[in-house]
């Protein structure tokens, strides 16, 4: 939900002009916690972030026509139009939905969304990962 809300205000912010009225982190920070809550963050906290980055999205596919132009300087084509994120937003909420996508990772080892972008996971970077969240969640369980 995190990572979705960031990328939402990215997406439906930056890329059209219409910035994110709060702060945003990248969703691809280098200890990977927009895929996770830090022991610093509440539920409340991260439900909250993605009604706002919601309200934005909307705010913005209401107020401009699906041709709007848009530019996405992290895509290799990186002239755009609203209906084109849109779609790719749609994608994205579909692959990370409940997180299928971990699950798939647990089962086949595997990353990606094309089998010509899949790459090996690191197993000791993985579980090195999976440490960090999981003390960030025994933080959390003990304030609870």
């Amino acid at each position: 939900m995190k990572h979705l809300a960031t990328v939402e205000a990215w997406y439906f912010g930056e890329v059209f002009g219409r910035p994110f009225p709060g702060a945003l982190g990248r969703w691809q920070d280098a200890d990977g916690s927009d895929l996770w809550v830090t022991p610093e963050e509440t539920c409340d906290e991260i439900i909250g972030f993605y009604h706002a980055a919601w309200e934005h999205a909307d705010a913005t596919i209401k107020e401009l026509p699906l041709d709007a132009p848009g530019y996405v300087p992290w895509w290799s084509r990186p002239d755009v139009k609203l209906f084109t994120i849109v779609i790719h937003i749609l994608q994205e909420t579909h692959r990370h939905a409940g997180h299928a996508d971990i699950l798939r990772e647990q089962l086949d080892g595997r990353t990606g969304v094309l089998a010509e972008f899949e790459e090996q996971i690191d197993t000791a970077a993985r579980e090195k990962y999976r440490a960090t969240v999981e003390r960030a969640a025994q933080v959390a369980a003990s304030r609870s």
